[in-house]
């Protein structure tokens, strides 16, 4: 998307504004599926953004949603709910008999009590439900290698209307070594075995987040990003051939494809130091790594005069020292109304963020595309009410 839309974008709509490029996200999937192959599936994790449902790739076969309000978002946006992996760490009985009677395609399983709810309600149903069991990455996530060799030892007795499908396994994000990855899937593999040999059940999926790096704050992050992919691709491919298998991500397939639009409402100088106050804030924007503004990422300055460059530290709208979107970065002295690119916010920046604080606005929302153009995803958001106690 060029600067000329994005400063279009934000006189029309008003910053903060956030802008998801629909183009992008749709160039980020193909180009995942070309690296990977046809018989891998992708999966995208709705955490990362959930307003990128508006615009789904066609090589993007399933969505992992990991919470009741992340399932709703789906039902209310009019996602397939046929393609949603239903995960996360601490599944009700109620919300796993909403997800059965919206149809599901599969459920993950983190612990004992995951299984008794999702047998339950299926036999409650008359009905056969897959499950993977996630392996933990030595955290609160998952279940060890000997639990689940334990649970597909009890499926026949305890577990009749469950089918064991497979594992699920997902250790972190912004890795950069395929040897890492090589080695998760080979603990996969090894574990498939051990359960076939001592219990007889026989894993047929596997659905492995690789968590791929993403170069925030790099010269050319589109090519370091596409180089990794094609060190990772070979890795990955082998475990397509010996089970049915997604890959599932959020950030990679994102991140790319957002801006964060942001005026600039005041200038000054304390002691030496220049600073530019904008209206949004750490509150709705920030890079994972970026250590309280430490690194410079991708900044455009879409209005303002030439001039030499200066020092500038960037402020956000909260009464916190800790609110700086970015510490040092040099650029000609920005004015007030002067507008603020910052690239790469895609995923994550617009629901990870402490937004309630100082009760400011929630951000406007807009997905555009070539072809479409501009489609308001959401308005802009008063916070006020929600913070005022009845």
């Amino acid at each position: 998307m060029t600067e000329e839309k994005l400063l279009s974008l934000a006189r029309e709509y008003a910053t903060p504004l956030y802008v998801f490029d629909a183009d992008a996200f749709r160039k980020r999937a193909r180009l995942v599926k070309d690296a990977l192959g046809e018989k891998i599936r992708l999966c995208y994790s709705i955490k990362a953004n959930p307003f990128l449902l508006r615009c789904l790739p066609e090589e993007i076969s399933f969505l992992e949603v990991c919470s009741p309000g992340e399932l709703t978002v789906c039902e209310n946006a009019g996602a397939d709910l046929t393609t949603i992996v239903f995960s996360g760490v601490n599944k009700t009985r109620d919300c796993v008999e909403r997800a059965m009677d919206d149809r599901v395609a599969v459920f993950t399983a983190e612990s004992p009590l995951h299984c008794e709810h999702i047998e339950a309600a299926a036999a409650e149903r008359g009905i056969d439900v897959p499950v993977l069991l996630r392996l933990t990455s030595d955290n609160q996530f998952g279940m060890d290698d000997d639990l689940i060799v334990e649970l597909c030892a009890r499926r026949e007795r305890e577990f009749p209307h469950i089918r064991f499908v497979g594992l699920h396994y997902f250790s972190g994000t912004l890795k950069k070594r395929p040897t890492l990855i090589g080695r998760e899937l080979d603990k996969l593999d090894a574990l498939a075995l051990r359960v076939r040999e001592e219990t007889g059940v026989v894993f047929t999926h596997m659905e492995y987040g690789p968590g791929l790096w993403i170069d925030y704050f790099g010269e050319d992050p589109d090519g370091a990003e596409e180089a990794l992919l094609a060190e990772v691709a070979p890795v990955i491919r082998p475990m397509g051939e010996k089970y049915v298998l997604t890959v599932e991500m959020g950030r990679y397939y994102s991140a790319p494809c957002g801006a964060y639009l942001t005026t600039v409402m005041d200038t000054k100088t304390n002691c030496g130091y220049h600073y530019a106050i904008v209206d949004g804030g750490l509150h709705q924007m920030n890079y994972d790594g970026q250590m309280k503004g430490t690194q410079v990422p991708d900044i455009r300055r879409l209005t303002g005069a030439d001039g030499e460059p200066e020092d500038w530290c960037v402020c956000g709208s909260l009464c916190t020292p800790n609110d700086v979107l970015v510490r040092r970065v040099s650029m000609p002295a920005p004015e007030r109304g002067d507008i603020l690119a910052f690239m790469r916010t895609g995923g994550y920046s617009i629901c990870e963020g402490f937004a309630f604080l100082l009760s400011r606005d929630l951000p406007a929302v807009v997905i555009y595309s070539e072809a479409g153009g501009a489609h308001v995803a959401r308005e802009h958001i008063k916070l006020d009410p929600l913070n005022t106690p009845k």
